[in-house]
C-alpha cells in the first residue's frame, strides 16, 4: 500500500513531466519557428526522388504545415515532351495532416498540463484515465501521419489543388500530395479521354491513396481513365523526429498504466 501511495504521488508525476517534455519537442517540430517563438517558421526545400524513373523531377518547399512551393517537371510518357508547372506566387497549399497531428499533440500537452505537480491522484483509475485520454491523442496524431486519407479520381480533379498551378495544368493531368509517415508525397496521374463508343464497361474507381493505370471515372461530362501514374516522394527529417516522440510517449503511457494495473491485481476486492 505504501509503495502504490509512492506511486501515485511521486512517479506519476515524473513520468507525466517526462512526457510533457517529449511531447513540447514534438510539437516544437511541428511549429519549426526558425528562432524565438515569435519569428517566421524557416521554408526548407526538398528534393523529389522516386526509385528507377525520371519522369518527374521537382522541388518542395515547406514551411510547417503548409506547402508554399512546388517546382515539378513531368516528361511526357508518349511524347517525351517536358512539361514544367509550379506553384503561383500568391498560393499555398495547407496540408491538412500535419495540422491535425499537431493539434492532437498539442491537446495532449494540454491534457497533461492540467495535473500539475500539486495535484494529487487518489486513485489508479484516475490515472489510467489520464493515460488513455493522452494516448487517445497520442495515437489520432500518428494516424493522420501514418494513413493518407482515400480520395476518389472526381475528389482529386476538383479539389483547389489543381487550380494552385502557373502555367494551369494541362486537362489531362491531375496531381495529389499527402504526407506518408515520415514522406512527403506527390502522385502525378496522367489521362486518357474515354470515346463514347468505348465506355460500355465503364466502371467508376472508388475513394484510394493511390490509384493505378485502368481507372476510371467521370468529371464534368467526360470520362476518364488513368494512363500513367507517377508517384514521387521526400522525406521530412522533423517529421521522423515526430515519429519516434510518439512511439516513446506511448511506450511511457503504456508502461505507467501497467505498473497501475499490477497493484490493482493485488487488490481486486478494493474499489480503487
Amino acid at each position: 500500500e505504501e509503495e502504490f501511495k509512492w506511486l501515485l504521488q511521486e512517479e506519476v508525476h515524473a513520468v507525466l513531466k517526462q512526457l510533457q517534455d517529449i511531447l513540447k519537442e514534438a510539437s516544437h517540430r511541428f511549429a519549426l519557428p526558425a528562432g524565438g517563438s515569435g519569428a517566421a517558421v524557416k521554408q526548407e526545400s526538398f528534393v523529389l526522388s522516386t526509385l528507377g524513373t525520371d519522369q518527374v523531377k521537382g522541388v518542395l518547399t515547406l514551411q510547417g504545415d503548409a506547402l508554399c512551393q512546388a517546382d515539378v517537371n513531368l516528361k511526357m510518357p508518349r511524347n517525351n515532351q517536358l512539361l514544367h508547372f509550379a506553384f503561383r506566387e500568391d498560393k499555398q497549399w495547407k496540408l491538412q495532416q500535419i495540422q491535425d497531428a499537431r493539434n492532437h499533440v498539442n491537446q495532449a500537452i494540454y491534457l497533461l498540463m492540467n495535473r500539475d505537480v500539486n495535484y494529487q491522484f487518489k486513485t489508479g483509475s484516475e490515472v489510467l484515465k489520464l493515460m488513455d485520454a493522452v494516448m487517445l491523442q497520442l495515437s489520432r496524431a500518428r494516424n493522420r501521419l501514418t494513413t493518407p486519407a482515400t480520395l476518389t479520381l472526381p475528389e482529386i480533379a476538383s479539389s483547389g489543388l489543381t487550380k494552385m498551378f502557373t502555367p494551369a495544368l494541362p486537362p489531362d493531368v491531375l496531381v495529389n500530395f499527402y504526407i506518408n509517415l515520415n514522406k512527403l508525397c506527390l502522385t502525378v496521374y496522367q489521362l486518357h479521354v474515354l470515346q463514347p463508343s468505348t465506355t460500355k464497361n465503364f466502371k467508376p474507381s472508388g475513394g484510394s491513396i493511390l490509384h493505378n493505370p485502368g481507372a476510371m471515372f467521370e468529371f464534368g461530362s467526360q470520362r476518364y481513365e488513368v494512363s500513367h501514374v507517377h508517384r514521387v516522394e521526400c522525406v521530412v527529417p522533423w517529421l521522423n523526429d515526430a515519429l519516434v516522440f510518439f512511439t516513446v510517449s506511448l511506450q511511457l503511457c503504456q508502461q505507467l498504466k501497467d505498473k497501475i494495473s499490477v497493484f490493482s491485481s493485488y487488490w481486486n476486492y478494493r474499489p480503487y
